[in-house]
């Protein structure tokens, strides 16, 4: 079973900071904080991504709205206990950050496309049966729970989704098998209804496929990974 943490989970984001920090956690007197970062897509909307950052990576002056960062990290997620419920929280942890110092003479000769930087690699498990749909467009969607290996025997289970031909593929896919997964994190708004008639608006984080490819291995290592199913990740 592949246990490299560092390949099987990557990313690179480069966007700006957007609103104020907001504390985290702390370990053993570390503490971490949380801000968001906005990345442009080239449809003209942008996503806003949380990342998750130690106190001894960053400055006050780094994390100043509108500053224009590049993040390298991982894409993890992790179970909140709310109203007797459990929710899988999304995050990029941050490895590295640095500021991203522009050349306002270069930007201006570069396209939008190769200012925007937003890729995240994933090698795990499907976890769960994926769900295919289509759209009263005809558009093809497919949904992938990931479980991807961490360290200390942990997992991240990181929400994905397909498109066209991809997703047509993937709703075949067993629940167990071993896939690489190039795309780009993603936030989402959807309206949460609730059974007292009441709505909410909720963000939802995910990586939207751009290429998928299935990792063949030997029986006995694809039945191990097989387990991770009976895992609760939501």
């Amino acid at each position: 079973m592949n246990t490299n943490y560092l390949e099987n989970n990557y990313l690179t984001l480069v966007g700006e900071v957007t609103g104020e920090k907001r504390f985290s956690h702390e370990i053993y007197g570390e503490r971490f904080y949380i801000f968001d970062l906005v990345i442009p897509r080239l449809s003209g909307n942008a996503d806003i991504i949380p990342v998750t950052v130690s106190e001894r990576l960053i400055t006050e002056e780094m994390l100043t709205p509108g500053k224009k960062l590049m993040v390298k990290g991982q894409f993890r997620s992790y179970n909140s206990y709310e109203n007797e419920k459990n929710k899988l929280i999304l995050t990029v942890f941050a490895k590295d950050i640095v500021e991203v110092v522009e050349n306002k003479e270069e930007e201006n000769e570069m396209s939008l496309k190769d200012t925007i930087t937003n890729e995240v690699v994933l090698i795990g498990y499907i976890c769960k049966k994926p769900i295919y749909r289509q759209t009263p467009f005809g558009r093809e969607i497919a949904d992938l729970l990931l479980a991807v290996n961490r360290a200390y025997n942990k997992s991240d289970y990181i929400p994905t989704i397909a498109w066209g031909r991809n997703a047509r593929f993937c709703q075949n896919l067993e629940v167990g098998t071993q896939v690489k997964i190039v795309g780009r994190v993603q936030s989402r708004q959807y309206e949460k209804k609730f059974e007292d008639g009441t709505s909410e608006m909720r963000v939802a984080y995910e990586v939207s496929i751009g290429s998928l490819e299935i990792i063949n291995e030997e029986e006995p290592e694809k039945e191990e990974a097989e387990e991770v199913q009976n895992q609760e990740a939501v």
